[in-house]
């Protein structure tokens, strides 16, 4: 009798198919989703592919997708894709007042509730400044600052001008 010993020895690792290239978005709301990769293999049929995600950072953030494939050798195979996700766009600030004219201080209305909206930022935070100048005529500057999570800022300004163009009246 004699015999014959083969070992099959597999240590090629599967390929990876469809990950997507390296990309850029605005806002993490814009994140596509991920693509849907497979794998081949020379002795393995079916592979199997496992993902996961990574973040990293705020402004900008940094979103690695992982996919590694395994097969049934434990032979793996790994392929990244890297989404930078920006916010480069500036809240927008929404009820702002016009530029008025008032005769008199007490004329002077009272400061209007601005609020902001931004593309990536649901709760921009809005902050109000009020200075005076000159006595006669007064302008009043009041500026609204919008800033989202990552510093993007807009400001808008109402200019109130108290001028006061009539005369006392003499009585007596």
């Amino acid at each position: 009798s004699a015999s014959q010993v083969i070992t099959v020895r597999d240590t090629t690792p599967p390929v990876l198919s469809g990950v997507p290239v390296a990309t850029t978005v605005q806002c993490l709301a814009n994140l596509p989703a991920p693509a849907n990769v497979t794998a081949t293999d020379n002795c393995d049929t079916n592979p199997i592919v496992t993902f996961s995600a990574v973040t990293n950072g705020a402004c900008p953030a940094i979103v690695t997708r992982t996919w590694v494939a395994r097969d049934f050798c434990n032979n793996a195979a790994t392929n990244s894709q890297s989404i930078t996700v920006l916010d480069t766009i500036a809240p927008v600030l929404v009820g702002v007042p016009t530029n008025v004219t008032v005769q008199c201080l007490a004329n002077v209305p009272a400061p209007a509730n601005v609020t902001a909206t931004d593309n990536c930022d649901t709760n921009p935070v809005v902050t109000f400044s009020a200075v005076t100048n000159g006595v006669c005529p007064t302008t009043i500057t009041r500026t609204w600052t919008a800033i989202d999570r990552c510093t993007n800022s807009a400001s808008a300004s109402q200019v109130i001008t108290v001028r006061d163009t009539t005369p006392p009246v003499l009585s007596g």
